[in-house]
């Protein structure tokens, strides 16, 4: 009769049952966009938990670059545009003696 040649490690022999309380997560929808998330979790799509804004998303982020963008170039332009005027030149007067 074939007997074992070494004792299986507690290791070994419980990972065998490691995966045994694994259960599938629920899913619900987000209450702002729809869209599938686990329970108890921030929106990852609009950033929103429970109606609540939390997290800022990726696409807030490029809104707000975007606007930041356009304040610079705003800046910038208008800093263009005064060097471009001629400025007017007062002549000097000599001291009189």
């Amino acid at each position: 009769m074939p007997v074992p040649k070494r004792k299986r490690s507690r290791s070994r022999r419980d990972k065998r049952f490691a995966n045994k309380g694994i259960k599938v997560k629920a899913l619900t929808k987000c209450q702002n966009c729809q869209a599938p998330l686990a329970t108890h979790q921030a929106c990852p799509a609009c950033g929103f938990y429970k109606g609540v804004k939390v997290l800022v998303t990726k696409a807030d982020r490029a809104v707000k670059r975007g606007e930041e963008r356009q304040a610079r170039a705003k800046k910038k332009g208008m800093q263009q545009q005064e060097m471009q005027q001629p400025q007017e030149v007062v002549p000097e007067q000599e001291p009189q003696k």
